[in-house]
């Protein structure tokens, strides 16, 4: 892991400030090693580390607040919300692709998906060009 890391999740008191050695080196315990690997883990699962951050205080001094269980379902909605407008642009992206779209503003395709290409190009309430 890089030292930036490290010395960001001090900051953020993540982890706390490690004992030195004699030359001035942080050493880290084996409990350290083990909650940087339950932080990238909770990262990999979309946590953000804010997120990570109070799951942590939360652990740590047993609040009252929304628990892991509760966290992993809005997570999960939350992902499920993102695959939908990743599904919806991929849908537009291969419109594009079949429609053989060849420029964002001047697109010489019959039928181009792509909705922003008529810009400029509508008419004002009174009917004339913008």
């Amino acid at each position: 892991m890089n030292i930036q890391t490290l010395r960001y999740y001090e900051r953020r008191g993540l982890l706390a400030e490690p004992a030195r050695s004699n030359g001035g080196h942080r050493l880290y315990p084996p409990d350290t090693v083990a909650l940087l690997q339950v932080i990238k883990a909770a990262q990999r699962l979309g946590f953000t580390l804010d997120e990570v951050a109070d799951l942590l205080d939360t652990g740590r001094r047993r609040h009252p607040t929304a628990d892991l269980r509760q966290r992993a379902i809005d997570k999960i909605a939350e992902i499920d919300a993102r695959i939908a407008d990743l599904n919806a642009i991929r849908t537009t992206l291969v419109e594009v692709v079949d429609a053989r779209c060849d420029s964002l503003t001047d697109c010489t395709c019959a039928d181009c998906p792509i909705p922003f290409l008529t810009i400029g190009s509508a008419a004002d309430p009174d009917g004339d060009p913008a």
